[in-house]
């Protein structure tokens, strides 16, 4: 019944859309339209509905006098909203191609950051006032709210109760009538969830319903708590997700291991983080005559769930894994992830391996795939794995690591020839107490160890991705497609302000030169993150359209099914490729979902990133709330006139060091330098030197910090002719 009503509704959608596209169209509302096509007042429910399913997907849009046309003939534009903190926007347009639309505050309405919206073009670009020519437009309709629930903090004024949202980008502050909430009372500063309610003016403020109390801000683990809450991260599993998990054995039983192939004598082991405890993949390598042979085993995941189980629409939801700085929350129940699934050393694992024979010039000659069972013989940690490459080999671990790494080696040196940009950056991890208090910051190098997997990766990945298509097997790949002219454009007019001379960077070279030239220096890593923001962001489709950035024509994730929707359904794609009968989804189901975990990947993306931005001021709070600061490294990454951008290498921290803060002189700034120079003293800030700063200011709310230079003194005469004024 089902399926005759979707197709029903597939074949109404095709008759609305070619009336609407006729040139002798005009616009009609919903009962015209039935009535166009023929259908009676029994039927006009079924337009109602259809019409809404073509407004939502934005392939209509509807006008004044609820009349329906096509978003071109009424110069409209469907997309999604992100709103800068002084409340201007940009609509991000939905089809390709297409250039954002600049929005000023006064013509947002009432849509908030995130939305999905309708927009008039109210100005074209050759009409811009701004130095940039851009289309301007204005919201006229919301098609979906991203948020239903908002995190924020509860403040009070004489007359009413309001939340001051945890993300700037909501601009506006949410009236709220705090009551009981299973019997405690919201306080002023406490961290609340609040429900929105209608908001049609924007005029006055939008209202909301306080329906969970977290806790006051300090209180420990409130601030993770309201990370969660504000990227709507599911924690619990659902009780019919648990009964299915329990039923799974927590050893690798005989039956499962029947027909695999058996690869439990090979000396195989894993290499992760010093605190993982998922552990999705393993490696072995041998040399062989001619060349090398790689085993890249990975956790088969595919086996324990089922397509369609409770489980698998759970993990399916999820998308993702999402590693918070205390706490990990899984896209599978921990009896599988860090269990049975986990290729744990020294007991059985089902795994899906590929084998890959390269030649003595690292060119990849021969590959297979087969469903296996593998026993780790090590779980090596990155540090130790590092620690034994730099020592001469003692055993055969150390033996097999230095081979491997003689493959790992070539490979990342052929893969930079033909084009791979080198985007890799350090991170930084924050170390917090049992109370979730920042402790310490642990800078983690992508050294040997980590190129040796990442290499490894690349290539299993590359080959399941090049068998898949070669098959022509429905799969989902991962994509990232050539950057936008004009980006990269802007972007290299970033870098010459820099003081840095760059090529034309839409050829490939000029872009891998300009990264070896910063590599090392104080630029290369706001300028990464500037040319990141340049390129388009890698996602999910459903075609091989290649990958830019790793200069790969085919690519899929394949390697980390444990914490990856996207790879668990690579896995059960390669599994069915030599079978006669294959129940692998349709390419329009497995497209939305390559939609839905690209955009839960955005969203686990931008939770990680928040919750280590807030740890990190948080530690910085501790230490002006103790009135001893500690002095840190630090390096000028930039030069306004109003101060410097300073970064600190240890910690990976950006932050002001205001001129009104540099007492020891009056600083003039010079444009054609990019420095500020000491009237007086003629000592001069630029990009590149070297300083020992410490905190001087933290502003949570809007994740800004400020620091001071640890070594200047104040200028007395300055001081003195100040008084005398």
């Amino acid at each position: 019944m089902a399926g005759k009503r979707k197709t029903a509704d597939q074949d109404l959608r095709a008759e609305i859309l070619r009336l609407i596209q006729e040139p002798k169209y005009r616009p009609l509302d919903k009962i015209e339209i039935a009535d166009a096509l023929g259908y009676g007042a029994a039927r006009r429910n079924e337009v109602r509905r259809v019409l809404r399913d073509l407004e939502q997907a934005g392939e209509i849009a509807r006008i004044r006098k609820n009349r329906y046309v096509l978003p071109d003939a009424a110069d409209l534009v469907t997309g999604t909203l992100s709103v800068h903190e002084a409340g201007y926007a940009f609509l991000t347009n939905e089809k390709p191609g297409q250039s954002d639309l600049f929005i000023a505050a006064e013509n947002t309405g009432t849509a908030m950051h995130g939305d999905r919206v309708v927009a008039r073009i109210i100005r074209g670009a050759e009409f811009s006032r701004a130095r940039k020519p851009r289309a301007e437009g204005r919201v006229i309709r919301i098609l979906t709210r991203a948020n239903e629930t908002i995190v924020g903090t509860l403040q009070q004024t004489r007359n009413f109760f309001y939340v001051v949202t945890d993300d700037p980008r909501l601009v506006h502050n949410i009236y709220v009538q705090p009551s009981s909430i299973n019997g405690r009372q919201p306080r002023v500063g406490d961290k609340v969830v609040v429900r929105l309610e209608a908001w049609e003016s924007r005029h006055v403020n939008p209202e909301g319903k306080i329906i969970e109390l977290l806790g006051p801000r300090t209180a420990p683990g409130v601030d993770i708590l309201s990370i969660i809450r504000k990227y709507h991260l599911p924690v619990e599993f659902p009780r019919a997700v648990l009964e299915e998990t329990s039923a799974i054995p927590e050893t690798v039983t005989a039956d499962a291991i029947d027909g695999r192939e058996d690869l439990r004598s090979q000396f195989i082991v894993t290499i992760d983080p010093d605190d993982a405890r998922d552990f999705d993949d393993a490696i072995h390598v041998q040399e062989i005559k001619g060349g090398w042979q790689l085993g890249v085993h990975i956790a088969d995941v595919s086996a324990y769930v089922r397509p369609g189980s409770a489980l698998d629409r759970e993990a399916q939801r999820r998308g993702n894994s999402v590693y918070l700085p205390d706490r990990v929350i899984p896209m599978l129940p921990e009896r599988l992830s860090n269990g049975v699934c986990s290729l744990n050393p020294h007991v059985d694992r089902l795994t899906h391996s590929v084998f890959l024979q390269f030649d003595r010039n690292g060119r990849m000659r021969q590959s297979r795939f087969a469903r296996t069972v593998i026993r780790s013989a090590h779980r090596l940690t990155y540090k130790k794995a590092f620690a034994i490459l730099k020592s001469p080999a003692r055993d055969e671990l150390g033996e097999r690591l230095h081979t491997a790494w003689k493959l790992a080696a070539l490979l990342r040196k052929k893969r930079f020839e033909y084009g791979s940009l080198d985007l890799d950056m350090p991170e930084v991890k924050v170390v917090v107490d049992k109370k979730g208090k920042p402790i310490r910051f642990e800078r983690v190098e992508n050294d040997e160890s980590h190129q040796l997997i990442e290499e490894f990766m690349l290539a299993a990945n590359e080959a399941v991705a090049r068998e898949l298509k070669n098959r022509g097997l429905p799969a989902i790949y991962r994509v990232h497609e050539n950057p936008d002219p004009e980006r990269l454009g802007e972007f290299r007019e970033f870098v010459l302000a820099h003081g840095i001379r760059v090529g034309d960077l839409t050829h490939r070279a000029e872009l891998q030169k300009l990264l070896a030239s910063i590599a090392g220096t104080a630029e290369e890593h706001p300028l990464k993150i500037g040319l990141l923001k340049s390129l388009k962001r890698a996602r999910y489709a459903t075609a091989p359209l290649g990958h830019y950035g790793l200069a790969k024509p085919n690519y899929t994730h394949f390697t980390s099914p444990i914490r990856r929707y996207a790879d668990l359904e690579v896995h059960r794609a390669l599994a069915e490729r030599d079978l006669a009968r294959r129940t692998s989804r349709a390419v329009p189901q497995l497209s939305a979902i390559a939609d839905h975990i690209s955009a839960t990947e955005r969203n686990a993306a931008e939770a990680e990133i928040d919750a280590v931005k807030m740890k990190k001021l948080e530690f910085f709070e501790s230490q002006l709330e103790a009135r001893d600061p500690q002095v840190f490294d630090a390096v000028v990454i930039d030069v306004r006139n109003y101060g410097l951008l300073i970064e600190l290498p240890e910690i990976l921290l950006t932050g002001l060091v205001h001129v009104s803060t540099l007492a020891d002189d009056f600083y003039i700034f010079s444009p054609a330098q990019r420095r500020l120079v000491g009237r007086q003293r003629r000592r001069s800030f630029a990009v590149g030197d070297k300083l020992r700063a410490h905190v001087a200011r933290v502003d949570q709310f809007k994740r800004q910090i400020d620091f001071a230079i640890a070594d200047l003194r104040p200028d007395q005469n300055r001081t003195h002719r100040r008084r005398r004024k």
